[in-house]
């Protein structure tokens, strides 16, 4: 497994062409027990499990290197409030010094000369401080914005690190967890690698695609506030009358980008899924989709709830999130129903509107993720079925096994 930008690259896995015959690429060696390709799995085991300890230890470092830059901006922060308490004394006691000058020049036969010459040396002197002490702010401010600005890009590293190892470590489940249980047939194991490659390949694509909105918005937001708050150094001295507009300006940008990295989080998986389980998590998504989204979600559980294989559960919860988002979007409505039931061999999942609804055939293609709920359910070896018409509401009904490559009959 190779590391590169952060992203992981299954170019140097040793299965990669696990599609096998049927896939039209065979195996190293023409791969024909069991026992090879369960050897080929601990390789790629003991491989992630060394990636997984390269980026810990990056993200170790980061996290140091975190703490590091908050100290020194705190401390700098520090200064800066007192170099800016210490300019406004200064202002005040020049603007007296100068009055005074003032005054003294108006009638210098009264206060005579050597009065004069001190006050326009402690004129001069207030001068001098402020613009030393105006200086010395000026260069702080700098210096804190550099700072919040290498801050946030550090904050960012730990996170995408954290991130990293977390799927690394979904990944080691994946590997561990099912591939390990290598069965006496071949073909049945071949299957089963191509079900999980494909689940990884899907999981690299949705990188991929955060890193385009991640690049596309908050990082080129991000350039624009580090252009806008250097903009508002700059006016400080130059044209102070401009900086509030553009310092409103800056605090909009902020606003947006902190919005659109929101809504980039609340798209990912929540930690609690891997921590608690599919229906807590389930529970924390819909009472975060009613405050952020407005629509009212009625979650109903049915049967025990118990953990299931991580691949199952994050496809349910990932075919309820997609569900969720066509409602909000498509189906005019600000209320949906989320029921899930737990059965001995399989789990189904009803969830329903009664929103506008839509032509079937027309959306398929136009925006409604259809197709990509149908290929997680086929990854699942589950069953979709759409009920839906134009007024008449949305029923999507889905039957999904508790276990991977189960195949028992799914109906009733």
């Amino acid at each position: 497994m190779l590391l590169i930008s952060g992203r992981v690259t299954w170019d140097a896995l040793p299965w990669r062409c696990l599609e096998g015959r049927r896939g039209g690429c065979s195996l190293p060696g023409e791969v024909k027990t069991a026992a090879t390709l369960e050897q080929i799995v601990k390789e790629t085991v003991r491989t992630l499990e060394q990636s997984r300890e390269a980026i810990y230890n990056i993200a170790e470092t980061a996290r140091q290197e975190e703490t590091r830059l908050r100290q020194e901006l705190d401390e700098v922060r520090r200064e800066f409030s007192e170099a800016a308490a210490r300019v406004d004394r200064l202002e005040a006691e020049e603007k007296r010094a100068r009055t005074h000058l003032m005054e003294v020049s108006r009638d210098f036969m009264r206060h005579g000369e050597k009065e004069m010459q001190t006050a326009y040396e402690r004129a001069r002197e207030c001068q001098v401080q402020l613009g030393l002490w105006r200086e010395r702010e000026t260069q702080l401010r700098q210096r804190r914005d550099r700072l919040e600005s290498n801050l946030k890009s550090q904050q960012e590293m730990v996170r995408r690190a954290e991130e990293l190892v977390t799927n690394v470590g979904a990944a080691l489940a994946l590997l561990t967890g099912e591939l390990a249980r290598v069965g006496s047939h071949l073909e049945e194991m071949e299957q089963r690698h191509v079900v999980v490659l494909k689940v990884l390949q899907a999981q690299e694509e949705e990188r991929q695609r955060l890193a385009r909105e991640i690049h596309d918005g908050p990082a080129q937001n991000m350039a624009g506030i580090a252009f806008k708050a250097e903009l508002c150094t700059r006016l400080v001295d130059i044209k102070p009358g401009e900086l509030k507009n553009e310092l409103l300006a800056l605090s909009n940008l902020a606003r947006d980008t902190l919005a659109e990295i929101r809504k980039i989080i609340f798209s990912l998986r929540p930690m609690m899924l891997d921590d608690l389980g599919l229906v807590p998590a389930l529970y924390r998504f819909t009472g975060e989709y009613l405050e952020r989204y407005g629509l009212e979600v009625e979650l109903t559980i049915i049967g025990n709830e118990e953990r299931l294989d991580k691949a199952v559960e994050i496809g349910i919860f990932r075919l309820i999130q997609e569900a969720l988002n066509n409602v909000w979007k498509h189906a005019g409505v600000n209320g949906a129903r989320v029921k899930l039931e737990f059965r001995p061999e399989k789990i189904n999942l009803n969830i329903k509107d009664e929103g506008c609804g839509f032509d079937l055939e027309t959306a398929r293609g136009a925006g409604y993720g259809l197709a990509g709920m149908q290929e997680r359910i086929k990854l699942l070896g589950g069953k979709l079925t759409i009920n839906t018409a134009p007024g008449r509401g949305t029923e999507l009904e889905m039957v999904i096994p508790r276990q991977l490559g189960w195949s028992g009959d799914l109906a009733g």
